[in-house]
C-alpha cells in the first residue's frame, strides 16, 4: 500500500474535545439541519470514550431532546479523544447529557441479527469475519462467531436459530433479509448461495425481499437467474468510494471501476431487480463524491446506504480525505447528496444504515413522526 499522509487527517484531542452542545447548535443553524442530526453524526464521527474496551459496539440510545425515537448506532467505545463520554446509561457531551443508552451489544461477526423492530434481518452466512481485504474495514478488530454456510441444512439451522430469537418468534414478519458478507469472491458462488437462500426462506415461511451487498455480481446471466429464482431482490452494489480504490480495497472490489458502475446497475434494473449501492463518506474529496453520486442517480431504485467513515486507529485516520476529520465535511456532503437525490423521491430509511447522514430530516422533510 502506498504511503498515506496522516498529518492533516488526525484531529487533536484538544480540537475534538473542545466541542460543546452550544457549538453543535450553532453548526446546525449554519447548515440548516436539526441539532439532533448533527449530534448523531458527531457521535458516529468521533466515537465514545467509556470504561468499555470495545473497538465497536451496537448501541441503542434515545436523545435527551427527542426521546420519542430509539436509534441503534455502531461506534467504537474506546476513543479517549472523543468529546462524548458514556457513564452508566448517560451519554454526555463535555458534561451535558445528550442521550440515554438503553442497550450495548458487542458488534461481533455473528450469524445474524434483527433490525427495524424485527421486520428486517441481517445474515452473515458466509463468514464475514474472514473477509479482511479492505483497509478501512473494522471486521478484523472484532470477535468472530459466524460460521461459513456450505449446505442448505446450514441455512435452515441459521434461520431456525434466528426464529427463536425473533422479538415475536415469527420470521414471517420479515420484510427484508440482507445478506452482508464479503467472502463471495466469485459470481458463481454468490449466485449459488442466493438460489439456495430463497427456498430456505420459503421453508421458514419468509417471503421478504433479499438484499445482497456485493460487487461480484456483474453479468446479465447472473441478474437473469436472480430475477427468475430469487426475487424480490435488491442489489446493493458495494461501491464504497470512487477514488484510491486500488490502494484501499481488496482486488475483487477495486477491479470494478467507477465508470463501470452505472452500466452494471442499469443492466440489473433491466433484468427486473431493484438497485442501490453502499458508500462511505469521508474517503473521497467532496468533488469526487458529488460526481460519483450524480453518475449513479439515474440507476438506483432504492436510496443508497451512505455512511460516515469511522476511523478506529491511526492507520484508518490516514485514509480520510483532508478535511474529513471535521463535522463540516459530512454536513457539506449531506447537502450535496440531497441536491442530487431529493428530486428522485427516494428517501433514506433509518433502519438501513447505522452510520447515516440523515436521522430526523432529509432535504428539509421530516423522516420521523413526532414532536420537534
Amino acid at each position: 500500500m502506498p504511503h498515506l499522509s496522516m498529518r492533516r487527517s488526525i484531529p487533536s484531542a484538544n480540537a475534538v474535545g473542545a466541542a460543546r452542545l452550544h457549538d453543535l447548535e450553532q453548526t446546525a443553524l449554519r447548515h440548516g439541519v436539526p441539532v439532533e442530526d448533527v449530534l448523531l453524526i458527531a457521535v458516529n464521527l468521533h466515537g465514545i470514550t467509556s470504561v468499555h474496551e470495545r473497538n465497536r459496539a451496537r448501541v441503542n440510545l434515545r436523545l435527551a431532546r427527542r426521546p420519542d425515537t430509539t436509534w441503534q448506532i455502531i461506534v467504537p467505545l474506546n476513543q479517549p479523544a472523543s468529546p462524548f463520554r458514556l457513564c452508566g446509561d448517560e451519554l454526555s457531551l463535555n458534561g451535558s447529557v445528550v442521550a440515554h443508552v438503553e442497550r450495548i451489544d458487542a458488534d461481533e461477526a455473528v450469524g445474524g441479527y434483527f433490525r427495524n423492530d424485527g421486520r428486517a434481518a441481517t445474515l452473515n452466512p458466509n463468514a464475514r469475519s474472514r473477509c479482511v481485504g479492505c483497509g478501512w474495514c473494522p471486521n478484523t478488530l472484532e470477535a468472530a462467531a459466524d460460521p461459513r454456510m456450505q449446505e442448505e441444512q446450514g441455512l435452515d439451522a441459521l434461520l431456525r436459530a434466528l426464529g427463536e430469537q425473533h422479538p415475536r418468534r415469527s420470521l414471517a414478519e420479515l420484510e427484508e433479509v440482507t445478506v452482508s458478507t464479503g467472502c463471495f469472491e466469485r459470481e458463481e458462488a454468490a449466485v449459488a448461495h442466493l438460489t439456495a437462500l430463497r427456498p430456505a426462506l420459503e421453508r421458514a415461511d419468509v417471503t421478504a425481499r433479499i438484499g445482497f451487498l456485493t460487487s461480484v455480481l456483474r453479468t446479465d446471466e447472473a441478474f437473469e437467474t436472480i430475477a427468475s429464482q430469487v426475487s424480490p431482490f435488491v442489489l446493493r452494489l458495494t461501491a464504497e468510494h470512487f477514488t484510491r480504490r486500488e490502494a484501499l480495497m481488496k482486488a475483487t472490489k477495486a477491479d470494478l471501476r467507477p465508470e463501470q458502475m452505472p452500466n452494471l446497475l442499469a443492466r440489473a434494473r433491466k433484468a427486473g431487480l431493484d438497485t442501490s449501492y453502499t458508500y462511505i463518506a469521508g474517503i473521497d474529496p467532496l468533488d469526487d463524491l458529488t460526481r460519483g453520486v450524480n453518475e449513479l442517480v439515474d440507476e438506483v431504485t432504492v436510496f443508497p446506504n451512505i455512511q460516515v467513515f469511522q476511523a478506529h486507529n491511526l492507520i484508518m485516520q490516514g485514509m480520510r480525505t483532508p478535511g474529513a476529520e471535521s463535522l463540516a465535511y459530512y454536513l457539506h456532503a449531506r447537502t450535496l447528496i440531497e441536491r442530487t437525490l431529493a428530486p428522485t423521491g427516494l428517501r433514506p430509511a433509518s433502519w438501513e444504515c447505522y452510520r447515516p447522514l440523515w436521522y430526523f430530516t432529509f432535504a428539509g422533510e421530516d423522516l420521523v413522526d413526532g414532536p420537534h
